[in-house]
């Protein structure tokens, strides 16, 4: 069951999903540093563990207790397997098989099915044929942004398959996520149940796959870089991305996908001196214009102007 929100974004709402893209955009820095030294699951599991951690301190600070409720522990689990371990691994297998440019590509096709499976599932998202002109359009402009020869090469069909699985899991997630508004959960409960279910799912996972961590291996720098995944690009974004969740549905905050290589090519340009060409600037109006198109208030005035 889920209740009905307002699922057209205000300016606190367009501000949160910058910040959220500006976070989850940072964690492509975070995660090229943390690399060098730690294996992909161990990453992961770092990140959901520590961020579990980060999130049920702030809470208890702030008076907040974990639910006590089996049945909103068996949502977190829900969640976690659908926003953290399933797309997580899938992206982290994809992602030794194809190049990152073209992982990234498919990752920012995350609305397309947002827009269908909410528009399938939840009565007050249904889609319009503005939205999915705008969700088309953006992607378009991710596209030319990162670069058209990502598309091509002999990359592995199934891996390109496994990042499109971890998107349309990512658009499951953003409408499963709905219930917790009307089990009426502080998002900051939400996201530390969410990081947690993961956690427990992913540590004898990666114990399997990549064995027990050395502590002493890696350097401060890797260290620096696992405590900013974990709590900036993941517990407090996660904190904004119910509360996004919460105030303007799944169609509006998995939009931030869109919104994620802008934060990723900016950071590079302004941290690692990476440059900022014209075709970037291209794809970012495109992103801009298609956004525009799917928050539809614009097109709406200029149209009954005309009229």
């Amino acid at each position: 069951m889920t209740s009905s929100i307002n699922t057209s974004m205000g300016l606190r709402e367009w501000a949160m999903l910058i910040v959220l893209s500006v976070l989850w955009g940072g964690s492509f820095f975070f995660v090229g540093v943390a690399v060098t030294d730690l294996p992909p699951l161990t990453i992961v599991l770092l990140r959901v563990g520590l961020a579990a951690i980060a999130l049920w301190s702030i809470a208890l600070i702030m008076g907040l207790r974990p639910p006590k409720s089996v049945g909103v522990w068996v949502a977190f689990l829900g969640m976690g397997l659908l926003n953290n371990v399933i797309p997580f691994v899938l992206i982290v297998w994809g992602q030794t098989q194809i190049a990152s440019g073209l992982a990234s590509i498919l990752n920012a096709a995350t609305p397309i099915f947002a827009v269908v499976v909410a528009g399938i599932l939840l009565p007050d998202e249904r889609a319009t044929p503005l939205k999915l002109a705008g969700v088309a359009v953006g992607f378009i402009g991710v596209v030319v942004m990162i670069g058209l020869p990502a598309l091509g090469g002999v990359d592995s069909l199934l891996a390109q398959v496994a990042i499109i699985a971890a998107t349309l899991s990512y658009a499951f997630a953003g409408v499963y996520g709905r219930r917790f508004k009307v089990m009426a959960i502080n998002p900051i409960i939400t996201a530390a149940g969410q990081v947690t279910a993961s956690a427990l799912v992913l540590t004898p996972i990666t114990l399997m796959v990549d064995g027990p961590l050395d502590v002493a291996g890696p350097s401060m720098g890797t260290w620096a870089a696992i405590v900013g995944l974990a709590v900036l690009s993941t517990a407090v974004a996660y904190v904004l991305y119910f509360k996004i969740l919460e105030r303007a549905g799944a169609t509006n905050l998995l939009l931030v996908t869109l919104l994620v290589p802008i934060s990723a090519i900016l950071l590079g340009s302004l941290f690692l001196n990476e440059s900022l060409e014209l075709v970037h600037l291209v794809g970012m109006a495109l992103i801009a214009l298609g956004l525009s198109a799917i928050d539809g208030r614009m097109w709406k005035r200029l149209i009954h102007t005309k009229a």
